[in-house]
């Protein structure tokens, strides 16, 4: 590819959301590369959609990448890059075609199954409605209710880890720690191996602090962003994640996708 930059056609039959994130995840393992030119087609369900779209992304010489679930749609993208030379991308057949191989099992070949209101989304909006209501504190009587509680100090993440596995299905409360604030009584009542405790290094968390009061307009230097009362913060959340006997981890340097897999992981199989 010239100028070290690949163009993508991204057809699907739904919204192409599935296919989207897969490249972003590729293209992330190439930051040399860029892959941001990514062209859509969403709600592609018949050939005389598909075909005017195969033929100008040979022309632009772009990959095409697909989520079809229609064998016949598949099967016409396939034919096309036999004859013609398009680099072609399928996400949808190797695993579909293990499944059926396996199982003997025929797929719905629906568009947007995915997308279905069902039982499991009207979960994970539930589990975000309860992540922004009992959000840093609000309420300590959610404690006793959620999946998960996250203890840590100012900036380690507890909202936006909060609101992702909430999108897991997962009902996740949390508390800020400050020294001088008392804990609430809810803490001792719940099973230890709901309480995560999040840490990070005083370096990591000056940086973090003071980019946030930058964002605000505020003065950098201050009591919040000082590398002494930082490390008194850190080592009050080290003795309560200590006497609750929480599963510490520590967020510095991970994405919150990291964090909520050793959660998954760890938490429910402690003793």
């Amino acid at each position: 590819m010239k100028n070290d930059k690949i163009k993508i056609y991204l057809v699907s039959d739904s919204v192409g959301e599935t296919a989207q994130k897969i490249i972003s995840a590729v293209s992330a393992q190439y930051p040399s590369i860029d892959m941001s030119d990514v062209q859509r087609f969403p709600f592609i369900t018949d050939e005389e959609l598909l075909q005017p779209i195969l033929r100008d992304a040979l022309h632009d010489k772009a990959v095409v990448v697909t989520t079809l679930v229609n064998k016949n749609l598949v099967n016409l993208v396939k034919e096309f890059a036999n004859r013609t030379g398009l680099q072609f991308v399928d996400y949808m057949s190797p695993l579909s075609e293990i499944v059926e191989g396996t199982f003997g099992v025929q797929p719905l070949q629906e568009p947007g199954a995915i997308h279905k209101l069902n039982e499991q989304y009207f979960s994970r909006v539930s589990a975000i409605e309860f992540a922004v209501r009992y959000d840093d504190g609000k309420d300590s009587k959610g404690f006793l209710e959620a999946d998960y509680v996250l203890l840590g100090v100012s900036r380690t993440s507890k909202t936006p880890l909060s609101m992702y596995m909430a999108n897991r299905n997962h009902k996740v409360a949390n508390l800020p720690l400050i020294p001088e604030v008392a804990l609430p009584a809810e803490l001792d009542q719940i099973d230890p191996k709901k309480i995560i405790g999040l840490t990070t290094s005083v370096e990591s968390l000056m940086d973090i602090r003071k980019s946030r009061l930058h964002s605000l307009g505020l003065k950098e230097d201050s009591a919040y962003t000082n590398a002494q009362r930082i490390q008194e913060e850190l080592d009050y959340a080290d003795s309560i994640f200590k006497k609750y006997n929480a599963l510490v981890i520590n967020v510095d340097k991970k994405s919150i996708e990291e964090t909520t897999t050793i959660i998954e992981d760890l938490a429910p199989n402690r003793r």
